[in-house]
């Protein structure tokens, strides 16, 4: 199983997916591939989202994972759709113990020293700092990450094409988590793939 490093340095940006109609993954999802884009996160904010993993699976070289991944029961059906790496907004000790416990890459989301620290008790040094934006941006993400040498970050929330070489230029930053890729509503994958070779462009 490829592990959390390996999938947060596949590519600079990961698309934050909410999808809402199955019938839309499959293009999407071959958009962004085309686009240099595999690495995916289906969030599971949507009733379809576990169909949208399952279809997805099957785009050749797509990498597939949940996201909005609340508590172990939310771990364990995603487990069941073929995630093979799990987003958090955050984290808790029974979702952290949980997904060790499973062995599939884990990426929980943080906002603070303490989480950082929970995490850091559980094993896992590898985060998502979310809301990146609204938890203070750029600024904080420096501050908070300084006492913490080894930990690794993809900042996510409110992040855009324009402002992500600014986020990716830091040193405990290995790629970002954009939401922009992929508006909501029926997908034009022509726009999608363009949009993502643009992000695949950025430098690290």
């Amino acid at each position: 199983m490829t592990d959390i490093e390996t999938v947060m340095r596949t590519a600079p940006v990961i698309p934050v997916l909410v999808i809402e109609d199955v019938a839309h993954a499959v293009p999407v999802a071959e958009a962004l591939v085309a686009g240099g884009l595999p690495v995916l996160e289906v969030t599971l904010r949507t009733p379809c989202a576990f169909e949208v993993m399952r279809a997805m699976r099957q785009v050749p070289g797509a990498l597939v994972g949940a996201g909005t991944v609340l508590n172990p029961r939310d771990l364990d059906r995603a487990l069941e759709a073929g995630a093979e790496f799990i987003v958090s907004p955050g984290l808790t000790e029974s979702l952290g113990r949980a997904a060790v416990a499973s062995g599939v890459p884990f990426l929980p989301g943080t906002a603070n020293a303490s989480d950082i620290m929970v995490g850091l008790d559980l094993g896992l040094t590898r985060f998502k700092f979310f809301p990146a934006v609204a938890s203070g941006g750029i600024a904080a993400l420096k501050a908070i990450g300084g006492p913490f040498g080894g930990v690794k970050f993809c900042p996510t929330g409110g992040i855009t094409l324009q402002t992500a070489p600014e986020w990716l230029a830091l040193d405990n930053v290995l790629c970002v988590g954009g939401s922009w890729l992929v508006p909501t509503g029926r997908p034009d994958p022509a726009a999608i793939e363009t949009v993502a070779r643009a992000a695949a462009a950025l430098r690290r």
